[in-house]
């Protein structure tokens, strides 16, 4: 017993981090007695009695995978497995496009999500020192993660509650205003929290707006 103590004591400094407000979601739900309650949490797909549903197609792919892929389990290569980057690159821009075997473009396997964007974090503060601009809102995390690797963390405003789409006024403004050489994250598509997306219009302006200001856009691709 007194040995477990002097191990706990190592850490009673370490203070408890606050709840992620998304993930409480689905605890509230798993807690509420309401037989007609609904889970607005995390966007999954479940069935009936509320478990995750699993399409037959994916059923039948990860048969097809482990019939014939004949995986021997070997460490994958630093930058990943090729096949699976290939096959990142043919879902990104298109199967037939051009660079998804031009070499063109550099392709690195992570960590999930999360993991990608803390790599993203890294390399940012190592080599592109300056501050990374957010949309106001984003999603969590972001802020997070980019701030625990050192990079200054600022917003270009994006929601406009009063209309419930973009504020593109104030969007171009920040980013035209933003010092030369910064980084800017963009969602590609459904724009976590809002769900609102730029228009191809709307995206021609930010992408005009960032080559005039010497801007370094990237993209988190969640969906």
């Amino acid at each position: 017993m007194q040995r477990v103590a002097i191990l706990n004591n190592q850490f009673a400094h370490v203070q408890q981090a606050p709840a992620d407000p998304i993930l409480s979601l689905t605890t509230g739900f798993q807690a509420d007695k309401n037989p007609k309650k609904c889970n607005l949490g995390v966007g999954a797909y479940r069935d009936d009695n509320g478990a995750p549903y699993v399409f037959p197609v994916v059923r039948k792919a990860e048969k097809l995978i482990c019939d014939n892929l004949k995986l021997d389990k070997e460490y994958s290569p630093i930058d990943g497995l090729a096949d699976f980057n290939k096959g990142a690159r043919g879902a990104q821009f298109g199967w037939d496009h051009p660079d998804v075997n031009s070499g063109r473009i550099a392709s690195f396997q992570t960590l999930s999500g999360t993991g990608a964007l803390r790599v993203i974090a890294e390399f940012l503060h190592k080599f592109r020192p300056g501050p990374l601009f957010v949309s106001k809102p984003t999603w969590g995390n972001h802020k997070a993660v980019f701030t625990a690797a050192g990079v200054e963390v600022r917003e270009y405003r994006y929601y406009k509650p009063s209309t419930k789409g973009i504020d593109m006024e104030g969007l171009i403004a920040d980013l035209g205003s933003a010092p030369e050489g910064s980084s800017v994250l963009l969602h590609t598509c459904a724009h976590n929290p809002t769900g609102v997306d730029p228009s191809k219009e709307q995206w021609k302006q930010i992408f005009e707006v960032c080559k005039k200001n010497k801007l370094y856009p990237f993209f988190d691709t969640a969906y």
